[in-house]
């Protein structure tokens, strides 16, 4: 059975999409069958995985509110195993649709289900808040992956992430665990970064990935081309990150 990991921070602009689509991509390489499910309204992941947004019928949206089946939502990609449920603008008013919906904290958990066994890791990219689609996200999920950036704000947004974790699992979903933490826009240069990553080890070092991910121009240019950076540029300092990367997730699950 497929795990779901969801990628989650409600603070914008920490490398939340840009890991979504990397990560997936390099264990799609690493013969893994992925399913990408692009819950962000923005829709990056999609577009960063160069699907036009613009008048698909059937999105994660059509999915959370019932008007689509899961199989009619998948797309597979040109990318190694990796397929993908997309994302559109109309998405930003599931939250407001969902609201009389019975049991719309679980929407996601039901639609995904069927498909779960086809898949060796399902991905959720999620938008950057801790609203009701995130909350679908997060009771669908096995595990979190969390996304930081090397910066002190980082440190307060993860006590408030883990805190609602913590309330997702006493409401919704017991058996909700913690994947791993992953640095973004590292630089070993700075010293706010060695006190940003001794803070973490304090309280996750057994969650903290050996691997981080560079500050990187050509990680910022790979979705304008609607690839992920394996694609775009293989030997790219991002795309060397992403692929350790892939290589610690699926060591750390046995795989």
């Amino acid at each position: 059975m497929g795990k779901i990991v969801s990628v989650v921070n409600q603070k914008g602009g920490v490398g939340k999409t840009t890991s979504a689509v990397n990560l997936a991509a390099g264990i799609g390489m690493l013969d893994k069958k992925v399913l990408l499910v692009d819950v962000d309204p923005q829709g990056n992941t999609t577009s960063g995985y160069g699907i036009n947004k613009n008048g698909l019928e059937k999105t994660s949206y059509r999915l959370l509110i019932g008007e689509a089946k899961v199989e009619e939502t998948i797309i597979k990609t040109e990318f190694k195993n990796v397929d993908i449920i997309p994302s559109s603008i109309d998405l930003a008013a599931a939250e407001v649709d969902l609201i009389g919906i019975e049991h719309r904290e679980a929407r996601l958990k039901m639609a995904i289900a069927p498909v779960r066994e086809q898949y060796d890791y399902i991905f959720i990219d999620c938008p950057p808040s801790l609203g009701l689609i995130t909350i679908n996200a997060l009771n669908a999920s096995d595990t979190v992956l969390v996304p930081i950036q090397c910066e002190y704000f980082a440190l307060e947004g993860l006590s408030q992430l883990m805190a609602s974790i913590r309330q997702i699992k006493r409401l919704f979903n017991p058996t909700i665990e913690i994947e791993g933490i992953l640095l973004t826009m590292y630089d070993g240069r700075l010293n706010l970064t060695g006190q940003v990553v001794a803070e973490i080890k304090k309280y996750f070092a057994n969650k903290l990935y050996k691997t981080a991910i560079p500050r990187a121009v050509r990680l910022s240019e790979a979705p304008s081309y609607g690839q992920p950076i394996q694609y775009y540029d293989k030997r790219s300092k991002g795309a060397v990150a992403y692929n350790d990367l892939a290589k610690e997730f699926l060591r750390r699950n046995g795989r």
